[in-house]
């Protein structure tokens, strides 16, 4: 189901973050951040099939994909200044 692919994308973001924090090295931390990235990226997809499929509301969607971007944009933005560009 869609639903149980989108909680396991969705929260293994945070996770990753929180093995970032503890991170061995700085290249540990950048690749733990680089993994919920792309988990970040799979939870869009995710929520475009979920809004395509009209499982959830346009506002659902409007909402829940803003954020999504913008923690997309931190992630990004802390990769690039720990030295790996995505």
């Amino acid at each position: 189901m869609i639903s149980n692919q989108i909680y396991r994308s969705g929260t293994s973001i945070g996770a990753n973050v929180i093995e970032a924090e503890d991170g061995e090295s700085r290249a540990d931390f950048r690749h733990k951040m680089s993994i919920a990235l792309k988990e970040c990226s799979e939870t869009i997809y995710w929520l475009r099939l979920l809004r395509s499929g009209e499982y959830i509301s346009e506002f659902q969607f409007r909402s829940i994909y803003g954020d999504a971007n913008e923690i997309k944009a931190i992630l990004i933005s802390i990769i690039r200044l720990t030295g790996n560009k995505p």
